[in-house]
């Protein structure tokens, strides 16, 4: 019988969970509500029942050959221990990977949704097209996710805890975050970001072109990237300091990994246009190793893993369910 495999992506919002084949992609899905407000206990469920849905439906005519898990981190490896989660109130210390386990009398993988999003990227996407089996990924949403492969494998690191670049450190005098820092990536290159930084504009009066009338709908990445677009400056401007902050956190990557690709995804990735311009401007500068193996340098010419590339991302929102329908099949190859 033909193997397929179950992949959840566990997020704060909704839950989604895919059976896949190789062969066919995405089989089936099924969407539903995260219950945060319900309880941990009560998303496992959900979780654990949408998984044996999918298998009673395909399990008479394919072999499962497993189930993996998309989370957010911190999460620690191998146990699949969760971590402050910044989002999911109650949920530090959770052990869901051995809950999982018991549950569905099953080994079931759990790893970082943003390593899966970067895994489907570079098994599904870009990396296909360009012909690469390592790349650092971006993912702008929220906040800003993490994902290293390295030979076509999650980097995890000692801890499970590697690719954690949106905590790095942009400027050191920047607001607080959530993870005890100041000036992380993600306060400045994330959807969450770019409408914070509007507000506080409008109220410290650096941003007149963006103060609305009574009743207007509040700003959103969307809609701010739409006014950019009609020649708003100041969310131009806006825009153009989260490409900044990028070019900043990519050169310290370039540096650091001298990986082939480093490519972008999540929503904000829609604005790259707005980005581009100040986000390779403050590579240039910082990274010597960008600049020794940009686009048409001579180390690039006659490399043959050619140059050092910054795109955005080809796979969609669907990228981290992908990742996750992928993880079974590569620990099947592995074992």
């Amino acid at each position: 019988m033909a193997q397929y495999s179950i992949g959840v992506d566990l997020g704060g919002t909704n839950l989604r969970i895919a059976a896949y084949t190789e062969a066919d992609s995405i089989l089936d899905s099924i969407l539903l509500p995260t219950r945060l407000a319900a309880g941990r206990d009560a998303v496992l469920e959900d979780m654990c029942q949408a998984i044996e849905t999918l298998e009673a439906r395909f399990s008479s005519a394919h072999t499962l050959v497993g189930v993996g898990v998309g989370t957010p981190g911190p999460l620690e490896l191998p146990t699949g221990r969760l971590h402050n989660l910044p989002n999911f109130p109650g949920w530090d210390g959770f052990e869901l990977k051995a809950r999982l386990d018991a549950r569905l009398r099953r080994d079931v993988i759990v790893e970082s949704d943003a390593n899966l999003a970067a895994l489907a990227e570079v098994r599904l996407g870009l990396g296909k097209s360009l012909g690469l089996d390592s790349l650092c990924m971006l993912t702008l949403g929220t906040g800003v996710g993490n994902g290293i492969i390295l030979n076509g494998r999650v980097w995890d690191g000692a801890h499970g805890m590697a690719g954690e670049a949106g905590h790095a450190t942009i400027y050191v005098d920047g607001p607080a975050c959530t993870c005890g820092s100041n000036g992380c990536l993600e306060l400045y290159a994330s959807a969450t970001a770019v409408v914070r930084i509007a507000y506080e504009r409008i109220a410290d009066g650096s941003a007149p072109e963006l103060v609305q009338s009574e009743g207007a709908p509040r700003w959103t990445a969307r809609s701010l990237a739409h006014a950019a677009d009609a020649g708003n400056a100041d969310a131009a401007r806006i825009f153009a300091d989260a490409g900044r902050a990028l070019g900043i956190g990519l050169a310290a990557l370039v540096n650091t990994l001298n990986l082939p690709l480093y490519t972008l995804g999540g929503g904000l990735v829609q604005a790259w246009h707005l980005m581009e311009g100040a986000l390779f401007e403050e590579l240039n500068r910082r990274s010597y190793v960008y600049r020794l193996t940009a686009p048409g340098s001579k180390i690039a010419a006659g490399h043959p893993r050619g140059a050092t590339r910054v795109l955005p991302a080809e796979l969609g929102p669907d990228a981290g369910l992908l990742g996750a329908c992928i993880l079974p099949f590569l620990e099947l190859e592995a074992n």
